[in-house]
């Protein structure tokens, strides 16, 4: 296994991600964030508890970058029977993306990730993230989207276990 300085960061997002909306029944777009991160949240229901244990199967280091930042580890953690992750510094969220059609985390994860590896789960993930990733990170990174009405799946994990795989150097 990786020494922790070295291990892959795995981005977290949890509105459309761990937490899914939209459908039948569902907002499109969460409700007023106060209501949204409240442990209230008749939505918490459709978190899939059994992600908890698939995420920190894959070894990486599990870090929030969400809008709900530090309510993340309040509310979604303990349902997930996570502990307290760290939580990306991310700009005041404006929208999902700025006049650079960038993502408005995309810049601060290739910041925080310093030419690590990572993996970035989120529902909002377009071209000109993919292509600023490419050009600005120097390391291994999987940007994984995921159908916000759905959330992460298994099968989303077994992608993500399979690209991290592919990260090991050959045992010699």
């Amino acid at each position: 296994m990786r020494p922790a300085s070295s291990r892959p960061i795995l981005f977290l997002d949890v509105d459309g991600t761990l937490l899914p909306f939209g459908g039948p029944g569902m907002p499109v777009v969460p409700d007023a964030p106060a209501s949204w991160t409240a442990t209230t949240n008749p939505h918490l229901a459709r978190v899939d508890r059994a992600l908890g244990t698939l995420l920190t199967g894959l070894g990486c280091e599990l870090m929030w970058a969400t809008a709900w930042m530090h309510d993340a580890n309040e509310v979604i953690a303990p349902l997930l029977g996570l502990p307290q992750l760290r939580v990306a510094d991310l700009p005041a969220y404006d929208g999902d993306h700025g006049a650079d059609n960038l993502q408005w985390k995309t810049k601060a994860l290739v910041r925080i990730a310093d030419g690590r590896p990572f993996v970035w789960i989120d529902d909002v993930i377009g071209h000109a993230d993919r292509w600023w990733v490419e050009l600005e990170h120097p390391g291994a990174a999987l940007l994984h989207q995921v159908e916000p009405a759905v959330g992460v799946t298994s099968t989303d994990i077994a992608t993500i276990a399979a690209w991290l795989r592919d990260l090991e150097p050959p045992v010699s």
